[in-house]
């Protein structure tokens, strides 16, 4: 936390989106082809000036709701444990779509320091069906096995509506106060997607002294209106070759982030 927060400028993670794996419809039987892929994705980060790295499973669509199975795991930790290596910068885990234990089980198998959670806190209506926060599960279970590694938490999460009438400035209270999250991440309502500008300051004003990250849509042209407000983003889709998903990462256009980050 200390090592994201405490430099000078704001806080641009990346995303590896890893491609399918084992047991995912789209796996293509070749873990050392999407490994490699994986590796370069995270050196075209560090050589574009990110500050830490995410690794998710984004390509096994459709997410499980809960539980990945340990196919995945397994094949996660082989990426995580290549990135580890082949990269000096602190990385994380998004086991989609909300395996929390995973991602920290993940951390404890890959020297990683952050895991994010989808929903950490309250019920969301997803494309998986209902999904409920297990805050209590999530962090008594890093207490046992990895306490170091710091939890961020999304409020009302991407491809995602919240149950019942419960505003995003109470999300962000809940998330926080009683749910313990080291930071909280807003985005908008998909991949790709900006975040609403007036969300992200209503999240500011319920939670002043909390560290806010942006979790979609941000790019250099519009960081500066966000970056106003929040520590940091986390980005993936607008620094791939193109600004298409399904792209290799570009470290010139990590590079143009990196830079409005400094300013």
């Amino acid at each position: 936390m200390k090592t994201l927060f405490n430099t000078p400028g704001k806080v641009l993670i990346g995303v590896v989106h890893l491609q399918p794996l084992p047991g995912s419809p789209g796996w293509r039987a070749n873990l050392e082809k999407l490994i490699d892929f994986a590796v370069r994705d995270s050196r075209a980060y560090e050589n574009g000036g990110a500050r830490a790295i995410f690794i998710e499973n984004f390509g096994d669509v459709p997410f499980a709701k809960t539980n990945v199975g340990p196919e995945t795991v397994a094949a996660m930790c082989a990426a995580g444990r290549a990135i580890r290596s082949a990269v000096k910068l602190p990385i994380g885990f998004n086991v989609l779509r909300n395996d929390a234990r995973a991602a920290l089980a993940l951390c404890a198998a890959c020297g990683g320091s952050f895991i994010r959670v989808n929903v950490h806190a309250g019920a969301m209506l997803t494309d998986q069906g209902l999904i409920e926060g297990n805050a209590f599960d999530t962090l008594r279970y890093r207490r046992q096995l990895c306490p170091e590694v710091r939890i961020f938490a999304d409020v009302h999460v991407k491809h995602a509506v919240p149950i019942g009438n419960w505003t995003i400035e109470a999300a962000a209270r809940d998330t926080v106060e009683r749910g313990l999250a080291d930071a909280l991440i807003v985005s908008g309502e998909g991949t790709g997607k900006a975040a609403d500008v007036g969300d992200v300051e209503r999240v500011r004003a319920a939670c002043p002294s909390a560290k806010i990250l942006l979790g979609s849509g941000v790019t250099s042209l519009n960081a500066r209106a966000y970056l106003r407000t929040a520590d940091g983003v986390i980005v993936g889709t607008a620094v791939k070759r193109g600004g298409r998903l399904a792209n290799p990462v570009d470290p010139k256009r990590v590079a143009a982030l990196a830079r409005v980050m400094l300013a």
